[in-house]
């Protein structure tokens, strides 16, 4: 009967909590222009501007209908 070697050494890596780690040095923003946005990005943004206007209404009108400041419709 063959026997099988197992060879898996298992790697330790060590892991340090970026609160603990020493502070880097941040990256100056200084002399950069605008980036500008292409015409998908402007119609994404656009589209998700729209969808949390209409959540935020229809968020609004389920409050007003809860707290029954609204008449009733039906």
């Amino acid at each position: 009967m063959a026997s099988i070697q197992n060879s898996y050494a298992p790697e330790y890596v060590r892991v340090i909590h970026p609160l603990d780690d020493a502070p880097e040095q941040k990256c100056s923003t200084e002399g950069l222009g605008h980036v500008s946005m292409t015409p998908g990005v402007r119609v994404s943004l656009t589209v998700l501007r729209a969808y949390l206007v209409l959540m935020t209404l229809m968020l609004a009108y389920h409050v007003l209908d809860l707290a029954g400041v609204l008449p009733a419709i039906r």
